[in-house]
């Protein structure tokens, strides 16, 4: 695996991931593009990342498209996923993935540092976290080979059980509030959540 830093690009597996951190000889990483479309979860009813569809498509289907070599080097992590800051909604028990979704506290410490407005949060936010943070421009995201930018999905919980927290594609600022997590039909697709796998590897 060739010299990385933190901010710069690793081309891994089948796919281009930006490193957002490095600790003990590990590399937390996401893709830099949108890599595909999916619902959060396959049914609209209460969930938590813990037991999501898409939790599950990750660390199976997903992970097994990497060879040996590459599996070995994906090292088990376990998540914290907290409550929804702004209406208290169940984050779910801590989990220990291959591969996850960033989480909002991650999104807000790692493209740019916006972790002391999140510490802080304003009375009036409902809907977004900050539509004048300096770093939103940061979160952009294209579709792979598409143009232009599309909003993603965070792990963690919206406002209620059957939204997810994600990331505007228009602005790259938060959505609090959330997304329904099966937005449409799956077979009329109408799913339009955005995927930005993220993981931490050996390095």
């Amino acid at each position: 695996m060739e010299d990385i830093k933190i901010g710069s690009l690793l081309s891994f597996g089948d796919y281009d991931w930006r490193i957002l951190d490095i600790q003990n000889n590990a590399a937390l990483m996401v893709t830099e593009c949108i890599i595909e479309q999916r619902p959060y979860h396959n049914a609209y009813n209460d969930i938590t990342w813990a037991d999501c569809a898409l939790r599950k498509y990750l660390n199976s289907e997903f992970y097994s498209r990497f060879s040996d070599d590459e599996q070995s080097k994906i090292l088990p992590v376990i998540n914290r996923n907290l409550d929804n800051q702004w209406y208290g909604t169940n984050g779910g028990v801590d989990t220990t993935d291959y591969v996850f979704l960033l989480s909002l506290e991650e999104v807000c410490r790692y493209f740019g540092d916006s972790l002391s407005k999140l510490e802080n949060p304003k009375k009036n936010q409902r809907y977004w976290f900050e539509r004048k943070d300096e770093n939103n421009t940061k979160r952009l995201a294209r579709l792979l080979g598409k143009e232009g930018a599309w909003w993603w999905w965070l792990r963690s919980p919206g406002r209620v059980g059957v939204k997810a927290v994600y990331i505007f594609g228009t602005d790259g600022n938060i959505g609090i509030q959330g997304n329904n997590i099966l937005k449409g039909n799956i077979s009329d697709g109408k799913c339009t959540g955005g995927v930005r796998p993220a993981m931490w590897v050996k390095i």
